[in-house]
């Protein structure tokens, strides 16, 4: 069938890389390898960080605009009309004007993949884009949570019989061809950027930019100052308009930490693949594609128990959750996972096979095929 997809939040082909245009393309991707024909309805960002109001109906006016040239389009051309829209990622920074417009418009079934609400933002800064999220979350025929932690407001918005859990996802294959490749990874990686062989390595990827991200790699830097006394080299990967303040964050250890910039997918598998365990605060963290990457090339992950983490990360099994993001907390999980060889190996089986039998693209495009069964569409 043919899907009209847009994601308000960043579209797919964006040039930034990040985690929110990798699951647009993943979805894509399930989408085409299902035997669908996917066209990207438009390339309007209605993200709006700040909540400005000037902003927001600039886009209200953009949308309008998208809206009447797409219809002036499938009413020349009939067969250019989609079966189904599917719109990626909603809430009130990133609404969608244009789906439910459409799905008004033409009597289109209409999917939400990555919704949530919060009612705290029914009044102040973002109204304006909460009211037209809202709007959006009334008129799709289903909304995929991502997280467990969003389906009680989803549900409070618009009702249980609509939601439905939609576990992340990945192909996991390019993970575990590294994973197979471990010892080589190693040596070669150790040799590029000069890493000790000697020292079990930590790893962590993020996007180095203001908010969420510069607090989670300023709280692993606290975190790591208090395991001075262990054998430990920790890796970052990533880059950004932060990456200075995440230096200068670690400086006081600078002889144990390797910034090694932005690293190419294959070359990232590889370090997943060669390091000792991944570790992450995850402040205020969805969930973490970085977390389901590490798991996948049979890395575990140590991490918090907060939002969409626990639903990625199988406490003791293929990971470890501290209850919170306390440098102590943290530390003393580290040192114990480092401690504990046996535990990191039986972790390092477990995680890719959770995630090839639950969170792998396989398993997506199951789910797919049974969401769009309830629609009454072709899967």
């Amino acid at each position: 069938m043919r899907i009209g997809f847009y994601a308000p939040l960043k579209p797919p082909d964006h040039p930034a890389p990040s985690g929110d245009r990798r699951v647009a393309r993943l979805f894509i991707a399930a989408l085409q390898g299902l035997g669908h024909d996917v066209t990207l309805l438009s390339n309007l960002r209605s993200y709006n960080r700040d909540g400005d109001s000037a902003r927001e109906a600039a886009t209200a006016d953009a949308a309008a605009a998208e809206v009447e040239m797409l219809s002036a389009a499938w009413h020349q051309d009939s067969t250019r009309l989609p079966d189904l829209l599917f719109t990626y990622h909603v809430y009130h920074k990133a609404p969608d004007y244009i789906g439910p417009a459409l799905k008004q418009r033409f009597g289109l079934p209409y999917m939400i993949a990555e919704a949530s609400d919060s009612p705290r933002r029914r009044d102040g800064t973002w109204a304006a884009g909460y009211a037209q999220a809202e709007r959006a979350l009334h008129a799709a025929d289903l909304l995929l949570a991502v997280t467990r932690h969003d389906i009680p407001g989803l549900i409070g918005c618009a009702g249980e019989a609509r939601v439905r859990y939609f576990a992340p996802f990945i192909d996991p294959a390019p993970f575990a061809a590294a994973a197979a490749q471990r010892a080589q990874n190693r040596t070669e990686l150790a040799a590029r950027f000069q890493l000790p062989l000697d020292r079990p390595w930590l790893l962590a990827v993020g996007m180095m930019r203001e908010g969420d991200k510069l607090a989670s790699f300023r709280r692993l830097a606290e975190t790591l100052l208090l395991l001075r006394d262990r054998n430990w080299h920790c890796i970052l990967v990533g880059d950004g308009p932060a990456r200075g303040i995440v230096a200068s964050a670690f400086a006081a250890q600078a002889d144990r930490i390797t910034l090694t910039g932005q690293m190419e997918p294959d070359r990232l598998a590889a370090l997943y693949a060669a390091s000792y365990l991944y570790v992450w605060p995850a402040v205020n963290e969805a969930y973490g594609m970085a977390l389901l990457e590490a798991q996948a090339a049979g890395l575990p992950v140590l991490s918090v128990r907060t939002r969409g983490v626990p639903d990625i990360v199988d406490h003791g099994a293929t990971g470890w959750l501290t209850p919170d993001d306390e440098p102590a907390t943290m530390a003393h999980a580290i040192s114990d996972l480092l401690a504990d060889q046996n535990q990191r190996q039986r972790m390092a089986k477990a995680a890719p096979l959770r995630v090839r039998q639950e969170l792998s693209m396989d398993a997506a495009q199951a789910r797919l095929k049974t969401l769009f069964a309830e629609l009454g569409l072709p899967a």
